[in-house]
């Protein structure tokens, strides 16, 4: 009987290099495997090649911070293409002295980021959907979804705050087919003026607190002012007392438009938002002690985005979408309240 023949194949043109079985036992024990495990050179480089957890967790880490970076880079690019958006150097909830500084404008006509995306739509009539019926106050007119909203609310109460009179014109007629009103507003304040209404809230926190709000229909005076809080006195302290005592359950913030240093800023509505919605309910039914719903367009500029940090607060932020943020605001059970965050 021929030997047992094992066979070794090489990668090559040649003929099969043909082994036998013999010939492996022939070979000294240096060339076994065991021996050569034992070989002080092999352990030492076989040491090095094992992966432990110890040795992981440092790469793992290292992708992981790449990946976070990456995607922060992309977030800021995104953030960035935006055409128009306000800078201030000032940071949100700091006390520090403010440099006084003129409002820089990095585009002046932002016209067409007053069109709402599809999801933007979606996401605002998936919200008046989910409140409807309700009370909704909108700042701001448009047409894009003016019509849609009144639509949704259907059995509830939605009012709209507009400045432009040639919105107005135009959009009062679909309004009254529904149980939907727009009264005109009028602003005090441009976005130019941002710098110096936050530097006045922060210098006088006591005077535009939301105690002090709470007495301004009652304290007024005839020229509609209301103490010193130059906020309070730009639009909170004009509006009608229907749209103070209304117990509001979602506001919409999109105007007035604020494209153009010259032009009304959102300062003030943002402030009386924050303020309609903290509120005491005046009634008493539990169930009706919901939140408020604070929903803020154009967050990608710098108005919008510090001013709904320091008086929406980012702890409230429940939502995003788009240039939406969504602030679910609990109402204040008593009239006590002395600072917004």
């Amino acid at each position: 009987m021929p030997p047992e023949q094992v066979f070794t194949y090489y990668q090559s043109k040649t003929t099969p290099l043909l082994v036998s079985s013999s010939f492996i036992s022939d070979l000294p024990k240096s060339h076994s495997f065991k021996h050569a495990v034992s070989d002080p050179l092999f352990s030492k480089c076989y040491s090095s090649m094992k992966i432990t957890r110890k040795n992981v967790i440092p790469v793992l880490v290292f992708v992981l911070s790449v990946a976070s970076l990456i995607r922060l880079l992309k977030i800021s690019v995104i953030t960035a293409s935006f055409s128009s958006f306000y800078y201030y150097p000032w940071s949100p909830g700091g006390t520090a002295a403010l440099p006084p500084t003129r409002l820089a404008l990095v585009s002046g006509d932002d016209h067409h980021l007053n069109i709402l995306s599809k999801k933007e739509m979606r996401f605002l009539s998936d919200l008046i959907s989910e409140r409807a019926p309700c009370n909704i106050l909108v700042f701001g007119l448009e047409s894009q979804y003016s019509g849609l909203i009144s639509m949704l609310n259907v059995g509830g109460f939605t009012l709209f705050l507009e400045d432009n009179d040639d919105k107005m014109k135009t959009e009062t007629m679909m309004m009254s087919m529904n149980k939907s009103r727009v009264h005109k507003v009028e602003y005090q304040t441009r976005a130019e003026d941002a710098y110096q209404l936050l530097k006045d809230a922060r210098k006088h926190p006591h005077l535009c607190s939301p105690l002090a709000s709470y007495s301004i229909t009652s304290n007024r005076s005839s020229n509609g002012r209301s103490g010193r809080c130059k906020l309070a006195n730009a639009l909170l302290a004009r509006l009608s007392q229907e749209v103070y005592e209304t117990d509001w359950d979602v506001v919409v913030v999109d105007g007035p438009s604020g494209h153009q240093a010259e032009s009304p800023g959102r300062m003030a509505t943002i402030y009386a938002a924050a303020v309609l919605a903290r509120k005491i309910r005046t009634t008493s039914d539990d169930e009706k002690m919901q939140a408020v719903d604070v929903v803020v367009h154009d967050v990608d500029r710098m108005i919008e985005k510090w001013f709904s940090w320091e008086f929406l607060c980012a702890n409230n932020l429940v939502a995003s979408k788009g240039r939406f943020w969504n602030f679910r605001i609990q109402p204040y059970k008593s009239n006590n309240a002395t600072k917004f965050c």
